[in-house]
């Protein structure tokens, strides 16, 4: 990392944990912030213990896994461990169906139920991009949360644009949210829905209670610019959307995702802009 980049992220790391301390009174949301690791994907490989530190110091209060464990990937209660000693819960996880099959799903679940997550979210699959496939998928997703159920898991589907590609109401987003059961979590990536040209905050208030998880990612509409892709500093209507996942939601995670890194930004140091963003929203936001 280079010298400036470390003085910057160590200015915005500082001002963050200065915003959550004065601005907690005033928010207070019940919603706890945690960050998609896809989101610090190449720095969480050179240094896992140290980014997931940071990422506590920015005032996240957890993590979602994308698959990288650094050197706990055979060591669940070590991991859960470190996490607590930062103060840092599993917000949920990343996941394909592969990872869920009958073979698997013992081991897979135990793993996770150490590190006290409930959330099982399929990151992405190809039948999403079609409504015929998507109702067939649906079909897998009713299964494995009637499994999951009985573990004390849930399971969840997140979007990326092919999922929201169609007329409102019978996009496959819609398909697998009408064939699933109210139980199992639709994790919109409001960017994703931003980029393919849907409203995120119509798409939370039609299926109320199931937005149990939500991405956070600042997206243009495809095609278009005007801004940074960084929350606060983008087009999102980033209150009105946290208003909905308060009021109608039954949002319990805001997690951050950055997927692009503007103007020569280290992952983390982008993180921190979107962290720092979101907070300047929620202090302005009535309390709860």
């Amino acid at each position: 990392m280079k010298p400036f980049t470390k003085t910057l992220l160590a200015i915005l790391i500082g001002a963050g944990a200065s915003a959550l301390s004065a601005h907690a009174a005033a928010a207070q949301p019940t919603q706890r912030i945690g960050l998609q690791l896809w989101s610090v994907k190449d720095e969480i490989k050179q240094d896992f213990e140290g980014t997931l530190t940071r990422i506590a110091q920015l005032g996240f209060q957890g993590v979602e896994f994308a698959g990288e464990f650094g050197p706990y990937k055979d060591n669940p209660a070590g991991l859960k461990a470190f996490l607590d000693r930062n103060r840092l819960q599993c917000a949920g996880a990343h996941m394909h169906f592969d990872d869920l099959t009958p073979e698997r799903f013992e081991a897979t679940t135990a793993f996770y139920r150490t590190l006290g997550c409930t959330n099982l979210v399929i990151s992405m699959d190809q039948r999403g991009a079609s409504t015929e496939q998507s109702a067939q998928m649906s079909q897998e997703l009713t299964a494995l949360s009637g499994k999951l159920a009985a573990k004390g898991m849930r399971i969840g589907y997140h979007n990326h644009a092919q999922e929201l590609a169609g007329r409102v109401g019978s996009t496959p987003w819609d398909v697998i949210a009408k064939n699933t059961p109210k139980a199992s979590i639709m994790q919109q990536d409001v960017g994703w829905t931003t980029f393919a040209g849907k409203d995120p905050v119509a798409y939370v208030k039609r299926y109320p209670g199931r937005t149990i998880t939500t991405h956070y990612k600042a997206k243009f509409v495809e095609g278009t610019t005007g801004g940074t892709p960084i929350i606060g500093q983008d087009k999102t209507d980033w209150a009105g959307l946290t208003r909905a996942v308060r009021s109608v939601g039954g949002t319990e995670w805001i997690i951050i995702e950055q997927e692009e890194y503007p103007n020569g930004m280290g992952q983390l140091e982008t993180v921190a802009a979107s962290m720092k963003g979101l907070q300047g929203v929620l202090a302005k936001l009535p309390a709860q």
